[in-house]
């Protein structure tokens, strides 16, 4: 283990316990209230080092680590965004930090516009593969064949069928669909949004997609889900906005709460 993740994971288990993780979770804008369901410990970003510096409204980053629905998670309340700094693997000691806390998946979520008619504002969908639009990648650089990360099963079909088993017990819809990154941050163009379409998108986002590259790089299990906020550029005549995301999220967080507590009680 890196000098500087041991050094991390010693800060972070001297606060919260030395019990392993079984599970981490990104929240994304909007949804950062449910780490406040977390008995636990929340430590801020600002006190590990290494940590990113996320800058963007709607996000609480704290890393919080405890139990939820008798599981130990490891729930962090925000993510540094390409757009931030031009970085796509800011997330990527937070993960390795994931990996040595004993964490055997990673479910992120995400604020996304829709694409398809059937899936609203207030809506969720479950990711059952992404579009890499922005061409970035996280692991440029990194210097040995670990880099070259088969992606087939990116999004692992065992938890997406966990995920969508819990959603039916609690009677909220979770469509599947395929998730386009964008990277902001500005939102994209109606001819963005149809090109998106033509390739196989079904919503799109400013997040995520590093996330889960990241986390198959560390050998994770990874799943993601987003809250529909809005629908994308083009779809419709509503102004799209990041106060306009963030007031919508709450919208799809209390039912995405109802599926990951379900999720947690009967599948792990």
């Amino acid at each position: 283990m890196p000098d500087q993740t041991a050094a991390l994971v010693a800060q972070i288990q001297s606060r919260a316990g030395a019990a392993p993780v079984k599970l981490g979770l990104i929240l994304g804008s909007g949804l950062g209230h449910l780490a406040q369901s977390v008995q636990g410990v929340a430590i801020p970003y600002a006190d590990l080092p290494g940590f990113p510096h996320v800058g963007v409204s709607g996000h609480n980053p704290n890393l919080v680590i405890g139990d939820l629905e008798g599981v130990r998670v490891a729930v962090f309340g925000a993510r540094e965004h390409y757009y931030e700094n031009g970085n796509s693997a800011a997330m990527r000691l937070p993960l390795t930090v994931l990996k040595a806390l004993g964490a055997e998946a990673l479910i992120a979520t995400n604020a996304a516009g829709s694409l398809r008619p059937d899936i609203r504002p207030g809506d969720l969908m479950l990711l059952s593969d992404h579009i890499n639009f922005s061409g970035l990648n996280p692991l440029i650089g990194e210097k040995t064949d670990a880099r070259f990360v088969p992606m087939t099963t990116a999004h692992d079909p065992v938890l997406r069928a966990g995920l969508k088993a819990a959603a039916q017990a609690v009677n909220v819809a979770l469509p599947e669909g395929v998730y386009a990154w964008y990277s902001g941050p500005s939102f994209e163009t109606p001819a963005e949004i149809r090109a998106i379409k033509i390739l196989g998108g079904d919503a799109v986002g400013m997040s995520t997609v590093p996330e889960v590259i990241l986390a198959r790089f560390l050998g994770l299990k990874v799943a993601a889900i987003s809250t529909i906020t809005n629908m994308a550029a083009g779809m419709s005549d509503e102004q799209i906005s990041h106060e306009h995301t963030k007031a919508m999220a709450p919208l799809g967080a209390a039912k995405l709460e109802q599926v990951l507590r379900h999720f947690l009680r009967t599948q792990l």
